[in-house]
């Protein structure tokens, strides 16, 4: 029966081959000269030819064993390059797009900002923002086709996933310019007569409000619900109807612009605890720790560009 062929073999050819002598390739393998003969015995009854005989210089190859010899450097060489030390991620070099998986909310947060930064740090590489149901992300996340997703993701939770915190925000209300309410913040009565847009999107930020109201034990009237919140902008500005939004979405729409004003909850808000999610398959994937580390760098409390500077304060160190 022949011997079993294996890379530790296939190196100690490669290296009597280039050591000339077996004593040699003892001191460079870091072995004995036995342990070398003993596998030079293997490699001799395997492939049924003496591969080296001895020379006045010392050990020479046989036509076979230079074969086998300089085969096995190419094998060796392939195994190095394929299984060796993981290669850093090269972002200059054109790559499959960065996916992100985002609420349209969490766009209007991240996306502007995260997009600028990666066109500056990886030119070649086009920025793709998704949106999916719960299933469908986790498993687009476990096969490598969304990279991180990135905001309120309380499904992705449990041993198939890592996460970490990037910063924490509330709630806020939007009026009409004109409304006859007036002052920075809605009283409780008021809270509960006006007519309220309600948004019931992919994103699921919204739940925790209304989460916060049954445990409140407070009824709103509803006039209108949606699943987008790009429509509530030309809702409210021509209604008197008010409505309850993460408070990213209140400071980027409630400018004169757009007809609108921002005023406070007449309760505390609750709050949503942003962060960016990935594959336990992909944690020590160079890409994905690179971009890991451009988010976090990005987003966290002292980068907070939604939040005034009082709230940055209050804002606890970002934990894994």
């Amino acid at each position: 029966m022949r011997s079993k062929l294996d890379l530790n073999l296939l190196r100690v050819a490669v290296t009597v081959l280039d050591a000339g002598t077996v004593s040699q390739a003892a001191k460079v393998l870091g072995i004995s000269q036995p342990s070398v003969s003993e596998s030079l015995a293997k490699l001799r009854d395997h492939f049924d030819d003496a591969l080296f005989v001895r020379s006045r210089k010392g050990m020479a190859p046989t036509p076979r064993g230079a074969e086998i010899a300089n085969a096995a450097r190419e094998i060796l060489l392939h195994v190095e390059q394929k299984l060796g030390a993981r290669a850093p991620f090269d972002p200059g070099r054109p790559h499959r797009p960065f996916t992100f998986a985002m609420s349209d909310v969490g766009e209007t947060v991240f996306l502007p900002k995260l997009s600028r930064a990666l066109a500056k740090a990886s030119p070649e590489t086009p920025v793709r923002s998704v949106s999916m149901p719960p299933q469908q992300l986790a498993k687009a996340m476990e096969d490598g086709d969304v990279d991180l997703a990135v905001g309120y993701f309380p499904d992705l939770k449990g041993g198939d996933f890592y996460q970490k915190r990037l910063f924490t925000h509330h709630f806020l209300c939007l009026l009409r310019n004109e409304h006859p309410v007036r002052g920075n913040a809605l009283t409780l009565e008021q809270f509960v007569d006006l007519p309220h847009a309600v948004v019931l999107s992919e994103g699921r930020s919204q739940e925790i409000f209304e989460e916060h109201l049954k445990e409140l034990a407070l009824v709103r009237r509803v006039a209108i619900y949606t699943p987008h919140f790009l429509s509530i902008p030309a809702l409210v500005a021509r209604s008197d109807m008010v409505v309850t939004v993460p408070h990213a979405m209140g400071i980027a729409y409630g400018k004169a612009a757009f007809g609108l004003r921002v005023i406070q909850l007449p309760f505390e808000s609750p709050r949503i605890q942003l962060r960016q999610h990935w594959h336990t398959k992909f944690h020590k994937d160079a890409r994905n720790v690179w971009l890991r580390g451009i988010v976090s760098e990005l987003f966290n409390a002292s980068t907070d560009e939604w939040q005034s500077a009082s709230e940055k304060a209050r804002e606890p160190a970002a934990a894994a």
